[in-house]
């Protein structure tokens, strides 16, 4: 069976080598957009209601905290749902991110986001010959010709864009893309306008490695649009899937190599599996360019508070924001940790609202136990000490334990003990 299942479908593409390895070109000026409101909802376990929306984005609204370095945030139109969203986001009037539509390469996507009262959009452009084939049935020339006469449209009527490469990563760069967007770019400069290239990593195999080929290298696919193309720093924009574990590998990659934009959603939640977490790119902004720059990412505490509200559990191991990003139970690495915190924690939790956290489990030595019980609030003495390790070892080596223990079931064990012992 595994046979013919392999045969009918092709394995993970294979990556080839040119020879040829490009420079980073990093863009004096790096901003962040959202996609929760678009992408986001397109997970299957994510469909905001208005109230949902609005808390969202005034999230947002408090990460930027008037930075300016998250700048936009995409909205479907189709329903009515998405423009009440669109009307209630719009309400708060906060400066930053600003809202813009996002839609198909279509004459009537256009009219709803004018009709929205927006002044910019996304505009879809599936790009790969996968796509023009197997999703349109068409041919590069009818798409080519579909997407001109969608982009010109809404130029003609004041609305700004941002064209979105769909599958750009598994297109024909040299053959197909370049005399494409060179055709936009001639359509901007008719109106006077600046077209913004988005380029999605749509099915998530793009990679972040300079020497590897066109079209998976993400820093080459930025070089060609710099390099042959011309497009400014500031008009490439990447979007990034989660498909292969790069997603976050790569967004760097396109901001160290030329690309100003990154696209991701708050807590990475999107399609398949997923998209660039806005937590990670606010932290690589800062290894990046050594500072916030104005963000608060210690409203992360509240964006996860939100989203627990309504019934998404964030994973536990998910880095910045998941339970265990800042926990340690390992005893000899706590005992480090009390020396110096940095020996295993490398920034501060408190820099996104969180704290670091130790975890009592069968390899946690005393000293742990100790720090625990100080924590929280328990007179320490070393009968006590010994009396938890002894009661901690025996709950796993009796096999009734497999998980560290939660704060509460230690503090009933504790509890228990100091009356024991008196």
């Amino acid at each position: 069976m595994l046979k013919d299942v392999v045969g009918q479908w092709p394995l993970p593409p294979r990556l080839s080598f040119d020879g040829v390895y490009v420079e980073p070109d990093i863009p004096s000026e790096l901003f962040i957009t959202d996609t929760t409101f678009r992408d986001g909802q397109q997970a299957f376990y994510m469909y905001y209601s208005v109230e949902d929306a609005v808390k969202l984005f005034k999230l947002l609204g408090n990460l930027d905290n008037g930075s300016g370095r998250i700048i936009r945030s995409e909205f479907f139109l189709y329903t009515e749902r998405d423009r009440r969203l669109v009307k209630a986001v719009r309400e708060l009037d906060l400066e930053y991110p600003k809202v813009i539509g996002w839609g198909r390469a279509r004459v009537d996507d256009v009219r709803l986001v004018r009709e929205a009262g927006l002044d910019e959009m996304v505009m879809l452009m599936s790009i790969s010959d996968i796509h023009i084939r197997y999703k349109f049935g068409s041919t590069r020339d009818r798409v080519v010709e579909k997407y001109l006469e969608a982009a010109e449209y809404a130029l003609r009527g004041g609305v700004r864009l941002r064209c979105s490469l769909e599958d750009v990563t598994r297109a024909d760069v040299v053959g197909f893309v370049i005399p494409f967007v060179e055709k936009l770019l001639r359509l901007g400069e008719r109106y006077g306008v600046d077209i913004v290239i988005k380029l999605p990593d749509t099915t998530g195999v793009g990679v972040p490695y300079p020497f590897a080929s066109l079209p998976y290298s993400i820093p080459k696919l930025v070089w060609v649009f710099r390099r042959v193309l011309g497009v400014s720093s500031e008009n490439l924009e990447f979007h990034g899937h989660g498909d292969y574990h790069m997603a976050v590998a790569n967004a760097v990659s396109a901001w160290l190599y030329g690309a100003s934009v990154n696209n991701g959603t708050l807590l990475g939640i999107g399609e398949r599996a997923g998209n660039v977490p806005i937590e990670s790119l606010i932290i690589w902004y800062t290894r990046i360019k050594g500072s916030l720059d104005g963000m608060n990412p210690r409203v992360l505490r509240d964006v996860i508070e939100v989203f627990s509200s309504m019934g998404y559990r964030v994973p536990t191991y998910q880095p910045i924001v998941g339970d265990n990003a800042f926990t340690t139970a390992a005893g000899i690495h706590i005992d480090a940790q009390l020396r110096n915190p940095i020996t295993y924690l490398s920034m501060d939790p408190g820099l996104v609202g969180r704290e670091a956290r130790i975890m009592i489990g069968p390899y946690s030595g005393k000293s742990s136990i100790r720090h625990w019980l100080r924590l929280h609030g328990f007179a320490v003495n070393e009968e006590l000490v010994d009396a938890v390790y002894e009661r901690v070892k025996s709950l796993y080596d009796n096999g009734l334990r497999r998980e560290p223990l939660s704060d509460e079931e230690l503090t009933r064990i504790v509890n228990e003990l100091v009356k024991l012992l008196g």
